[in-house]
Order: C-alpha cells, then sequence, then structure tokens
C-alpha cells in the first residue's frame, strides 16, 4: 500500500509517530504483559490504518525506547522495563508549547487542587512539616536537573498526601514529562528562592488549615511559568 500525503502528516505529526502511538493504545487495550507477542506488522497495518511500511518505522521507534524486543521466528514482544520506557517515549515526544504546557499544568491543577480539602481534613501536622523540610531542600540544589528533581519531590510528597495510590502512580507516570517542564522552568526562571517562597506559602495555608487559600496558591503557582513561554504562534520574522 502506497503512503499517500494525509498519511505520512496527521494533525501536525508525522504518520510514524501517529502510528506508534496508536500501537502503545493497543498494547494498553489489550493489557499485554511482558513477553506477549504482539499482531504481525500486516496486522497492525490493518489496526491502525497505516501502511506496512509505516508500521515498521513506528515499530523501530518504539523499541529504541526499550518497549519491546525482536525475537526470530516470533515477532516483537514486550520487554521488561515498559512502564519506563512508555514514560520516555511520551517525554520525549512532548514538545513544550504555551498549549502543552497549560494541558500538563491544568492536568496537575485539577489534582492538586482537588487533594487540598483531603490533605486540610487529614494530614497531621508532622506530615505538613515534613513538606517544609523537602522544600528547604530547594535552596541547595547545585544544578538546574537537581533544582527541578527537588521541586518535582515537593509536588510528589503533597500528591502522596492524598493516601490514594492510584493517585500516586499516576503522577509518578508522569514524572519524565513533569520533571522537563520544571528543568525548562528553572532554564528560563533560575531563581530558587521563589519557588522555594511559593512553596513555603502553600505549607503555611495548610498549617492554618485554609483550603481557600491553598487552592489559590497552587493554582497561581502552576500558572506562573506561562508568562516565560512563548507567545504562539512563533514570529517569522528573523
Amino acid at each position: 500500500m502506497r503512503e499517500n500525503a494525509a498519511e505520512r502528516r496527521i494533525s501536525g505529526r508525522s504518520a510514524v509517530d501517529t502510528t506508534a502511538g496508536r500501537i502503545l493504545d493497543l498494547i494498553r487495550v489489550r493489557q499485554l504483559n511482558v513477553g506477549d507477542v504482539l499482531p504481525t506488522e500486516r496486522e497492525l497495518s490493518e489496526l491502525t490504518g497505516a501502511s506496512r511500511n509505516t508500521v515498521r518505522e513506528a515499530l523501530r521507534t518504539i523499541r529504541t525506547y526499550g518497549l519491546i524486543d525482536p525475537k526470530p521466528r516470533v515477532g516483537a514482544v514486550l520487554a521488561n522495563g515498559q512502564s519506563i520506557a512508555i514514560q520516555n517515549f511520551f517525554a520525549a515526544h512532548m514538545d513544550i508549547s504555551r498549549s502543552s504546557f497549560a494541558d500538563i499544568q491544568g492536568y496537575r491543577r485539577i489534582i492538586e487542587v482537588g487533594i487540598g480539602d483531603h490533605i486540610v481534613l487529614n494530614a497531621s501536622n508532622e506530615q505538613i512539616e515534613a513538606l517544609d523540610e523537602i522544600n528547604a531542600q530547594i535552596i541547595t540544589s547545585r544544578s538546574i536537573e537537581e533544582a527541578a528533581e527537588n521541586d518535582f519531590n515537593f509536588h510528589m510528597a503533597l500528591i502522596k498526601l492524598a493516601d490514594n495510590r492510584m493517585l500516586t502512580d499516576m503522577y509518578s507516570f508522569l514524572s519524565p514529562v513533569i520533571l522537563r517542564i520544571m528543568t525548562i522552568g528553572k532554564e528560563m526562571r533560575p531563581v530558587l528562592a521563589d519557588t522555594r517562597t511559593a512553596h513555603g506559602e502553600i505549607v503555611a495555608a495548610l498549617r492554618a488549615r485554609d483550603r481557600l487559600a491553598y487552592a489559590y496558591l497552587i493554582s497561581r503557582h502552576l500558572d506562573f511559568a506561562l508568562r516565560f513561554l512563548p507567545e504562539e504562534p512563533a514570529s517569522d520574522s528573523q
């Protein structure tokens, strides 16, 4: 089957990237486990609507991230460490534009604001003080990457106070993308004291058991870095 222009470019993404995403969706829907064999290239072509050449390239892309292994006379099978592979795949294909940033921060706002009531009502004073100790580590960061990791650790600690394993697992799953956004934020605004102050205000709202102040401060904190990203569409002027 010969590829046409529509297949080569779908919704602003290459056909290979789009097909790779559909194959990952298929893996999830069928709940395939490590060692399970993927459908053949011909079957994947029929399932995804892509040509066999595109499917072959998509499989190569996924294999690059360690998600699948080719087995002679068997086909492609799911490899060990598939969760990490999928995380890396999404992180590598995540463009940091104003729209994608807004999507990720919007997701985080829904989660981090939403858990406010539970934390205010159920978190112990010791747990809240532990947040402050994690926050203090940000100012000691020796690199942009370490600063981003310390920033993420604070928000991950907040999520854990919701005492919901599914929520913690989902947030952890997105860690490569969130860390990438945080790293870019630190590159654009390398003032660790600002982050520490913002986190400190959030901790203070929790100490006061003030859910409205907590919701406002979290939302403001998550929105702040948006002003450092370029407007869209980018100018064509040189």
